[in-house]
């Protein structure tokens, strides 16, 4: 797997990028979700060194009490970045969520309650960008963008993806560069989908596996079976990449054009 070979480097080229999309877009500020995990916590760093802490602004959006942990983490961070307390709220997403539930028939699912969550934080989220007049930063890194890991029209959504190139264990390492605290670099990366459930428990592979195999699937364009012959669970990894890949084709559109 392809490491940084310049962290501080990177950490400008997005700084700069961020900067130069605010300018673009002329609006107030940057909104981050936070959720105590290491993708969101390394975006919300590099927003508050491109535009300020004045200009940021974070939600904390749980569901009950599925993410504890992680909220406390966010709460801590938050502190720790120095953010106004003006700019930083949290809304709790469950009354929304049994709402949809109930109108939609849920009882247990996980998958399909999962879902809701993640579109009910971007209702949340979007609605807070509007009222501020602010962009809505993603936080999704490349390993699951291949993978298919998110959500359509939830935590996919966004204005723009200032790490969506990094694959995870890159984001670890701009993370530790950015000193990031440990307790959420060390965290078990998870949806908080449901409890106790974790990102790499539901693969059935982990991040540091599946960015060794994606690499070279999707960047040096070799076969799976290519792959296999150095990794035995390649197979597995590009399974779960092409269960999931039409989320990159969708909405399809029709091929033609209406005749004169």
């Amino acid at each position: 797997m392809s490491l940084l070979t310049d962290p501080q480097k990177e950490e400008e080229r997005i700084i700069e990028f961020i900067r130069q999309i605010l300018r673009k877009t002329d609006l107030a500020g940057i909104v981050v979700a936070l959720s105590g995990g290491v993708d969101s916590a390394t975006v919300l760093t590099l927003v508050v060194r491109a535009i300020g802490r004045e200009r940021t602004h974070v939600l904390l959006l749980p569901c009950g009490n599925l993410n504890d942990n992680g909220m406390k983490r966010a709460k801590n961070f938050v502190t720790y970045l120095g953010l106004p307390d003006e700019n930083i709220q949290l809304r709790d997403i469950s009354p929304v969520v049994t709402a949809a539930s109930r109108v939609v028939g849920l009882e247990e699912d996980g998958v399909r309650k999962g879902n809701i969550m993640a579109r009910s934080r971007m209702i949340v989220l979007y609605d807070y960008a509007r009222k501020h007049t602010l962009l809505v930063s993603g936080t999704e890194n490349r390993s699951e963008f291949y993978l298919g890991y998110f959500t359509r029209f939830g935590d996919e959504a966004s204005d723009f993806e200032p790490i969506r190139h990094l694959y995870k264990t890159q984001v670890y390492q701009l993370a530790k560069h950015l000193e990031i605290p440990r307790g959420i670099i060390n965290a078990k990366p998870t949806a908080n989908l449901w409890k106790d459930q974790t990102d790499e428990e539901e693969f059935g592979f982990s991040y540091k596996d599946a960015d060794l195999v994606l690499e070279q699937y999707f960047d040096e364009l070799r076969s799976v079976d290519a792959i296999e012959k150095e990794f035995s669970h390649a197979g597995k990894i590009i399974e779960y990449v092409k269960k999931n890949h039409f989320k990159h084709e969708v909405p399809y559109l029709p091929d033609f054009t209406i005749d004169e």
